[in-house]
């Protein structure tokens, strides 16, 4: 159901973060598209791509349809399980305390994003919960994965609501 990734990935971590980067900055055009804030997240295991998922608070009505909590929801459907321990976020924007916490639940390690949230990140920017030695998981962070286009996306969707006078 899912392409295999491995044969294509170019050698180093960098290139890997930034090929996954770039499937999850897919689905933030998705978003952005969809009139929704443009953030895409993809989980990938064993080099695979088993979820993607792209916000959809607007579509479903729903606070909690991030593009983190929907990608999680469809990578423990893939797996047949919750824990998720041998897998990678990609999300092209910091996750919020909402998503850090169900990252910390489903057990994900590893965490890569593109942009910093400065107003509602919980994973460095205002708060550092996928770190907190308090709690009973905690995730490695790579971090300004592509920020550069993950940061205008979002920089032109905004700009483009408040033009238009949307909230």
């Amino acid at each position: 159901m899912f392409h295999n990734f491995e044969e294509d990935l170019l050698h180093g971590d960098l290139q890997r973060h930034e090929f996954f980067m770039q499937h999850a900055l897919q689905q933030a055009m998705v978003a952005d598209a969809e009139d929704e804030v443009p953030v895409g997240a993809v989980i990938v295991h064993n080099n695979q791509i088993i979820a993607a998922a792209h916000n959809q608070r607007e579509q479903l009505h729903d606070p909690t349809a991030h593009a983190e909590m929907i990608a999680i929801t469809q990578a423990a459907e893939a797996l047949g399980d919750w824990r998720l321990e041998n897998c990678t976020l990609y999300v092209t924007l910091e996750p919020c305390c909402m998503c850090a916490g169900a990252i910390i639940q489903a057990r994900i390690p590893t965490v890569v994003y593109g942009a910093d949230d400065p107003k509602g990140g919980a994973a460095e920017s205002l708060y550092q919960l996928l770190n907190d030695q308090r709690l009973n998981h905690q995730c490695s962070l790579v971090t300004n994965i592509l920020k550069p286009p993950c940061s205008e996306i979002l920089t032109e969707f905004f700009r483009r609501q408040r033009r238009l006078g949307k909230k």
